[in-house]
């Protein structure tokens, strides 16, 4: 068994997805020394069963102080109960004492973007930076502000909603009830629907296109994208679209937060060689002031997918340390 060194401590980091739990060890400096996976159960009981043995499964090859766990949903301002998660069983949960009983560890919860920025804050692209805005964009979009080295969370623990800013009035329907919202254009799914629009109203002939026409039901923002690589004409209509939407989010971003970093973290962000210059170019040009103020400095994650296993156990081994 593989034990902390002097003055450290090993914890686990839990990112808990609709499909899959990912727990890592992690030591001090965020690296990672040993990960276990498993399938996300549907249920609360076999939810917390699974991430107890996948807690104890590293338990037997380490010694862990305390796990944290990265949770996409709304989590309490003492980081203790899931309010609501929509992918995840758990409604007004107090999942922390839940597992803590079970494991006989400290546990804290953390909101899953809240988790990412922490790490990229301590061991990656947020590093250095003071008022910081982080915007993971996947299936739709998560968001976390840092001020001056303190994660804001808001009065009840669900601050930022960026996703969910409306961009366009009357627009595309969103699962939170509202139409016309940010990640409804700006995320992998935003990149198929987009897809399938423009092909309805404009059709470019595409391999892409094709597909589309085929079968609409089974276009991917990961092959929206894989395609715009191979220079699809369709693909790449679609990728311009989206830079543009970011572009037009990140100068909201910039209008009332005023960072001097913004760090685009999600699946998405692997494909930025194909948007972020654009983006970028859009931002500067639609922010408030433009041509007369400082922009933000935007980035994309240096940690990638580990983020928000890393950072939930930053968290949990620094609230470990402030209750010595």
């Amino acid at each position: 068994m593989s034990t902390s060194a002097p003055g450290a401590s090993l914890t686990v980091g839990i990112d808990i997805g609709g499909t899959n739990i990912r727990a890592s060890v992690v030591d001090g400096t965020g690296e990672v020394l040993d990960t276990v996976q498993c399938p996300t159960p549907h249920s609360a009981p076999a939810l917390e069963g699974a991430l107890e043995r996948a807690v104890r499964e590293l338990g037997d090859r380490h010694d862990i102080d305390a796990v944290g766990l990265a949770v996409a949903g709304f989590v309490s301002a003492d980081r203790s109960t899931v309010r609501f998660a929509p992918h995840l069983p758990w409604r007004d949960a107090p999942v922390a004492k839940r597992l803590t009983d079970r494991l006989g560890l400290p546990v804290l919860l953390e909101h899953d973007a809240n988790a990412a920025m922490w790490a990229e804050y301590r061991f990656g692209a947020a590093a250095g930076g003071h008022n910081v805005v982080l915007v993971a964009i996947g299936t739709g979009i998560g968001a976390a502000l840092l001020i001056d080295g303190v994660l804001y969370r808001g009065t009840h623990g669900v601050a930022p909603e960026l996703g969910h800013l409306q961009v366009v009035p009357g627009g595309r329907d969103c699962g939170c009830g509202k139409r016309g919202c940010w990640e409804r254009y700006c995320s992998g799914t935003a990149l198929a629907e987009s897809a399938i629009e423009l092909v309805a109203t404009d059709p470019t002939p595409s391999l892409l296109a094709k597909e589309v026409i085929a079968d609409p039901g089974a276009l991917t923002g990961r092959r929206v994208a894989g395609a715009a690589q191979d220079g699809d004409p369709l693909a790449l209509r679609v990728m311009t679209d989206f830079a543009r939407w970011l572009g037009l989010g990140l100068a909201f971003v910039g209008d009332i937060f005023d960072p001097d970093l913004v760090v685009v973290a999600g699946g998405v962000s692997s494909s930025a060689p194909l948007f972020l210059d654009e983006a970028r170019e859009e931002y500067a040009a639609a922010v408030t002031g433009h041509g007369h103020r400082p922009l933000a400095r935007i980035r994309t994650t240096q940690l990638g997918e580990a983020a928000g296993m890393i950072g939930a156990a930053e968290l949990a081994r620094s609230s470990l340390i402030a209750g010595r």
